[in-house]
């Protein structure tokens, strides 16, 4: 059913028109807004406005004001990454350059907040204020992310207080944007909004079970968080069973910054000699079950509850 809404809203991005002066400015912007992407999260702002019983449409706008953000969040990433490829494309830094990466980037952020503007009186001040405690919160976990790759002493709870913010919050607050359009009661929105941080704890946790295992057409540079030292759930945990030999050879090869293809295998390797791959698969099915209690307690309709566990489930099993 999410394919109606991301249908509807990709139909709203294409008549959006983005063909402005300076071209070097606004051309990165409708490149990385152009090139794809699952539009999970506006998906669900727009998903989560009907199912409070509004027309998806009324929350279009806010849709955008999420997709606009998440991108503009994408496109500095992934300079801060130095990452060649995003959804299978060059990154805007590597098809422009850093200076227009940079700034595009935050042109995009500014266009991410005019779109809440068209909201009236209570509607606008919920959402500008859930917009801007969540850009906070992302920007917070992106700065973990970016210290964690010197630090030695992360653990598995750094980690995931780190994807909380970098990740879960963002998807959370694309679900309570629709309830708030919608003008959802206050247990609906708190109820829909920790089903989303959930959920979005079980997509990231998938996110880079994929960026190893995943196919290759998963969009990115295979393995690129090992490339770039990320000290992911499945790196930390393998990093506390291996014996101490095998600790050196991680700690020795995360050492590393140059691209090596020995480093993707041997890091590969011991993350699946000790079932790492099996644990961080248990993980995301109990976050996503805890997503599912979360729908349990929401005082919709059950069939509309069936909506929300399906995306669930589905986001769960994805391969790509």
């Amino acid at each position: 059913m999410i394919t109606t809404y991301t249908t509807s809203f990709q139909s709203f991005l294409t008549e959006l028109s983005i063909k402005k002066e300076p071209k070097n400015l606004y051309e990165p912007i409708a490149y990385i807004l152009g090139i794809g992407g699952k539009r999970i999260r506006p998906s669900l702002t727009l998903m989560a406005c009907e199912l409070f019983g509004k027309p998806h449409t009324e929350a279009l706008n806010a849709a955008l004001c999420v997709e606009m953000f998440h991108n503009f969040s994408l496109i500095h990433d992934d300079i801060m990454d130095n990452a060649p490829l995003r959804r299978g494309h060059e990154t805007v830094h590597e098809k422009w350059n850093l200076n227009t990466g940079i700034l595009s980037g935050d042109a995009l952020l500014i266009l991410a907040c005019q779109q809440l503007n068209g909201y009236d009186g209570k509607v606008f001040k919920q959402l500008n204020g859930l917009f801007y405690t969540t850009a906070l919160e992302v920007c917070e976990g992106q700065q973990y992310d970016f210290d964690f790759e010197q630090r030695v002493d992360v653990s598995v709870e750094d980690y995931l207080k780190m994807i909380r913010l970098k990740t879960a919050v963002l998807l959370a607050a694309s679900l309570k944007f629709g309830a708030i359009v919608a003008e959802a009661n206050e247990d609906d929105m708190h109820g829909i909004y920790t089903f989303g941080l959930n959920l979005g704890m079980a997509f990231q946790l998938q996110d880079d079970y994929l960026d190893i295992f995943g196919t290759d057409n998963f969009g990115k540079q295979k393995a690129g968080d090992i490339i770039s030292n990320k000290k992911t759930y499945m790196v930390l945990k393998t990093l506390a069973l291996v014996n101490e030999k095998e600790r050196e050879t991680m700690k020795y090869w995360f050492a590393t910054t140059a691209y090596s293809e020995e480093k993707i295998r041997v890091i590969s390797k011991l993350i699946k000699s000790y079932k790492v791959d099996l644990l961080v698969q248990n993980e995301i099915a109990k976050y996503t079950q805890q997503a599912m209690q979360n729908v349990k307690e929401l005082k919709i309709p059950e069939e509309r509850k069936k909506t929300l566990n399906d995306f669930a489930t589905n986001l769960m099993l994805r391969k790509i």
